[in-house]
């Protein structure tokens, strides 16, 4: 009987650990935490985006990086046979706004416990606290793996290793980047590593006087000079140093390599369903019902109140000036601030905000079919340790059930087999 040993239990090595025994492996799991799947735990504000319920072929368009490398995991294991795996073990899932699947009992917990219970029916090994140090290698080929813990060292031999324990985001929940030393230790390329899904520092001062405020229904777009990055329609966030949010989160994967480079320029179109005709429309209206009142007064209904005075600072017009004076190039310098609302993004913040990790073992030293190494017979890597990585709304956990599933399944096969 085959033996696979997987290091790491989050959701690509539970995945993993499913697939292989369901082939009839001998699996066991190593866990440097005191549970399974701590990351996941935490993923969604602990509700946990599980996937994502669009067609599977728009999962490709949501990957950021190496999309083509996906194609044998993504339709061996698509995001509606991760939701069927889910239900068929009990964990009820719902669809909410932009296809995004989630427990229906919004705990995180339920996911994991579904997970857990089928690795222990199917009689999956789980070794807790145990850290993985290094892999035992001989010939091209790897023989099992050297654990510690807190009692010393142990060598534990097998036929297949599979390498799924994350990258460096989340720090707190043990995703310290071992993997990418396991697989430098069997000769792998491991690519610039980065923040990702990560909130953007902002150069502006201003940015603490919206600190907290949120907005729904912009745009917003990230440029290098003219050149656009990233644009994307959607909610952001202010915070003390910067900008987060859904639209801003993706936005930092595109824009992590450019902003190593130098500063990027982040445009927010704050009512892009209207044409700038029809915004000076719109402000016309409001401006005489309020033709007597001052300019400061009379953005009530047209932006949120922390906006207001940095809007009225960048449009340049008297704050105390009455609206019955101001000048249609006032007007006009007020339409450009709301339909362009810029400033100036001069970093990422680190990786304990950041939801993954950008870069990773390089894929191209990687079977994309079975997620075996192209360098060492029987080593298998999954999840977030590749360089792979895509957009919020539950594409980055969809890839760690896919390339899981893909690794186990392969990893189970009996040798003679492979």
């Amino acid at each position: 009987m085959n033996t696979v040993l997987i290091v790491g239990g989050g959701a690509a090595g539970m995945l993993a650990g499913i697939a292989a025994a369901m082939k009839g492996s001998t699996v066991h799991i190593f866990e440097k935490n005191e549970k399974l799947g701590k990351k996941v735990y935490i993923t969604g504000k602990g509700r946990c985006n599980v996937t994502n319920a669009c067609d599977t072929e728009e999962l490709f368009g949501n990957v950021v990086t190496n999309s083509k490398f996906l194609y044998s995991s993504f339709y061996g294991f698509t995001n509606f046979d991760m939701m069927e795996l889910l239900e068929t073990l009990g964990c009820r899932l719902k669809t909410e706004r932009g296809n995004r699947v989630f427990p229906a009992s919004d705990k995180a917990s339920d996911v994991i416990k579904a997970l857990n219970n089928r690795l222990l029916e199917l009689g999956v090994t789980i070794h807790y606290r145990k850290k993985a140090e290094k892999l035992i290698l001989d010939n091209g080929a790897v023989k099992g793996i050297v654990v510690s813990d807190s009692s010393g060292k142990k060598s534990f031999h097998g036929d297949c290793v599979i390498i799924a324990c994350g990258g460096y985001s989340y720090q707190t929940t043990g995703s310290t980047g071992d993997g990418y030393e396991l697989a430098k230790e069997a000769g792998h390329t491991v690519s610039t590593l980065s923040p990702a899904l990560v909130p953007f520092v902002v150069e502006e001062p201003m940015i603490k006087e919206l600190q907290g405020l949120s907005l729904r229904n912009v745009e917003a777009t990230v440029m290098k000079g003219s050149k656009v990055i990233y644009r994307e329609f959607g909610e952001m966030l202010f915070t003390h140093y910067g900008v987060s949010g859904p639209v801003l989160l993706s936005a930092s994967s595109y824009a992590a390599k450019e902003l190593k480079k130098g500063p990027l320029t982040l445009s927010i179109d704050l009512k892009p369903a209207l044409t700038e005709e029809q915004l000076d429309a719109r402000i016309l209206r409001d401006f005489e019902e309020s033709m007597n009142k001052q300019f400061k007064n009379a953005l009530g209904s047209l932006y949120p109140a922390k906006l207001i005075p940095v809007i009225i600072d960048a449009s340049k017009i008297s704050p105390e000036k009455k609206v019955n004076e101001i000048t249609r190039e006032e007007r006009q310098a007020l339409i450009r601030v709301t339909k362009a609302f810029t400033m100036t993004l001069t970093a990422l913040r680190g990786y304990n905000e950041a939801i993954i990790t950008q870069g990773g073992i390089s894929v191209k030293e990687v079977n994309p079919s079975t997620l075996e190494s192209k360098l060492v017979n029987g080593l298998y890597f999954a999840g977030e340790v590749l360089d792979l990585d895509a957009v919020t709304g539950g594409f980055n956990l969809q890839i760690a059930w896919s390339t899981g599933w893909a690794a186990g399944s392969a990893a189970g096969e009996e040798k003679d087999e492979r």
